[in-house]
């Protein structure tokens, strides 16, 4: 409340109306799989499309070095096609896998150290040019003794540059320790005279700096006036720590030696352009995965790998390991989504299981209405390979997924939806094996004559009658995280009747219009979802220690039954 110290007119502005809900995203895929390059720790990696995959993650993989383990680059692929439109990638790599490095001359190993930003044979493909380059040249108008010497213009010149005066004689380099004006100190005097206060100077000096360019196939970046000056931002090892390519390590450089030279000295070379090339990179065997690398580690944020690498990820909806059927990783993946409890699972069977005994069998490993089966493979052309080949088909599902929830909602079965893309199935399923197989959860992706290749399926893993929809489940996951992301504001307000009827409009609000987006039943906002808040669902105890429970009943349009579920937000005490 504003403080009233004098007489006046004073205004006042306060919330005292509900506050705009805005849904959170429904769509966004999340993949985990072997791919060509890309980091295998981390934070996972945003592509926005097959292009962007490309360049972050490389090509397709051949079906006889990574076997069952290629299918990652497919999926990205066929989930694009299909309709999504943001992804975010984790890589796993076999764990003998190198990284290509610079060979340096023996001893100057700790100067200048170059390697690929992560393992696989692509390192090999990788070209550094070095260049001597200088972003300030001027002229010596006075030698002030002791070092000091009065430039023409002392601009672009720093505390700890190398420097080369040229024009008398041999070239002479220095270091500089201080900067006062156009008045600059080095490390130690010049030899001779280096005074030149011609209209023309035969006699100049210049800052050593050096331009970098590092290629890998078609990918470019360009470091402009790098040094080895650890006090500037263009010092070597800082200017390059954004590249997407190279990882380097710099020692830095007191010594009067200009940049190009010191590359020089690392490298063995005398010439005036340096190319350095890496070698050493290798993609690594498809036997030396296991499960764990799948599943991964969580060594803490920044540095977990597999599954775990999507804790550091708040944006993923959807998930999926394509091509790995291994019950352990599955599982791993499943118990992930069920804790986070904001995303959900697509699993892949394993495409030799054609009869309906085999296809249970698997089948029957989980239950969970976090995540749902599909199967079988599709048929696709390999571009890599030029030939017919057969991939999971969890990326198209995914795909269908994001078109389906942005054509008709998230409260859509994404079912009777067309495969983009695929020419065939490994399995053509008939009614009565369906009839088998889609009450206990697999859904068939089956070939209509005249109407081609669809989902048709829509059941969760789930033996339970409630969440046997994917649908249901998923609205239910939009409608939890959408209510938690967009009641932060009640955090440390005060837990009173005021805040109370804020929130309820607030939720009201935002069900009222999903209710006429037709992902509620009921004729009416009264028939489709009630909310509750206050003395009934908080007691005396919760609401001394801040927290604001609301209960919330949705009836979903399948099945026809209110679902109840309780939002709880920590106010102020």
């Amino acid at each position: 409340m504003a403080e009233y110290l004098s007489p006046g007119v004073y205004v006042e502005e306060f919330d005292s109306g509900p506050t705009p809900m805005q849904g959170v995203g429904t769509s966004t895929a999340g993949f985990i799989g072997v791919a060509e390059k890309g980091p295998v720790s981390g934070s996972p990696v945003l592509v926005t499309g097959p292009a962007d995959f490309t360049r972050k993650f490389g090509g397709y993989l051949h079906e006889n070095e990574f076997g069952e383990y290629r299918f990652l680059a497919h999926a990205v692929n066929h989930f694009f096609i299909n309709g999504g439109s943001r992804a975010f990638v984790m890589r796993v790599a076999p764990s003998d896998a190198t990284t290509a490095k610079a060979a340096c001359q023996e001893g100057k190993e700790g100067v200048l150290e170059i390697s690929a930003k992560d393992p696989g044979a692509w390192g090999n493909s990788i070209l550094i040019t070095f260049e001597p380059s200088s972003s300030s040249k001027t002229q010596i108008l006075e030698d002030l003794g002791k070092a000091q010497y009065k430039l023409k213009s002392a601009v672009g010149f720093n505390v700890g540059d190398v420097v080369e005066v040229e024009g008398d004689g041999e070239p002479k380099f220095g270091v500089v320790t201080k900067v006062t004006g156009d008045v600059v100190t080095f490390s130690e005097p010049f030899e001779g005279n280096v005074v030149d206060t011609g209209l023309l100077p035969k006699v100049t000096i210049k800052n050593c700096e050096m331009n970098v360019v590092v290629e890998q196939n078609e990918i470019l970046e360009k470091y402009s006036g790098v040094s080895f000056n650890v006090l500037l931002p263009n010092f070597i090892e800082k200017a390059m720590a954004k590249s997407e390519i190279v990882s380097l390590k710099a020692q830095p450089m007191e010594e009067a030696v200009s940049p190009i030279d010191v590359v020089r000295q690392v490298f063995g070379t005398e010439s005036e352009e340096i190319k350095v090339t890496l070698t050493g990179g290798a993609n690594g065997t498809a036997s030396s995965l296991t499960d764990a690398d799948f599943i991964g580690k969580d060594e803490g944020p920044g540095s977990r790998t597999g599954i775990q690498a999507f804790l550091d990820n708040a944006d993923v909806n959807i998930m999926a390991i394509p091509g790995i059927v291994s019950p352990n990783v599955q599982l791993s993946l499943v118990a992930h989504c069920e804790k986070l409890a904001s995303r959900f699972a697509v699993l892949d069977m394993p495409m030799t299981s054609k009869t309906v005994t085999d296809v249970l069998q698997h089948r029957d490993i989980v239950d969970s209405d976090y995540c749902a089966m599909y199967h079988p493979w599709l048929q696709v052309f390999d571009p890599l390979d030029k030939k017919e080949t057969f991939i999971p088909p969890s990326g198209s599902v995914m795909g269908i997924y994001a078109r389906s929830d942005n054509d008709r909602g998230v409260h859509k079965a994404p079912a009777n939806e067309v495969v983009s893309n695929c020419t065939g199935l490994f399995v053509n399923y008939n009614v009565g094996e369906q009839d088998l197989l889609n009450p206990r959860g697999v859904n068939l992706i089956r070939k209509f004559p005249g109407a081609g290749i669809r989902v048709w399926g829509a059941r969760t893993a789930s033996s339970k009658p409630l969440w046997k929809y994917i649908n249901v489940r998923r609205l239910f996951i939009y409608l939890e995280e959408s209510i938690k992301a967009n009641t932060n504001w009640v955090v440390f307000e005060p837990n009173d009747v005021t805040l109370w009827s804020r929130v309820r409009r607030t939720i009201e609000i935002f069900l009222e219009g999903i209710w006429r987006t037709g992902a509620l039943v009921g004729a009416s906002p009264a028939d489709a979802f009630f909310v509750d808040i206050g003395q009934n669902t908080m007691t005396k105890d919760d609401i001394d220690n801040g927290r604001l429970v609301c209960v919330i009943g949705v009836a979903p349009v399948k099945p026809a039954e209110f679902v109840i579920f309780r939002i709880t937000q920590k106010t102020g005490e």
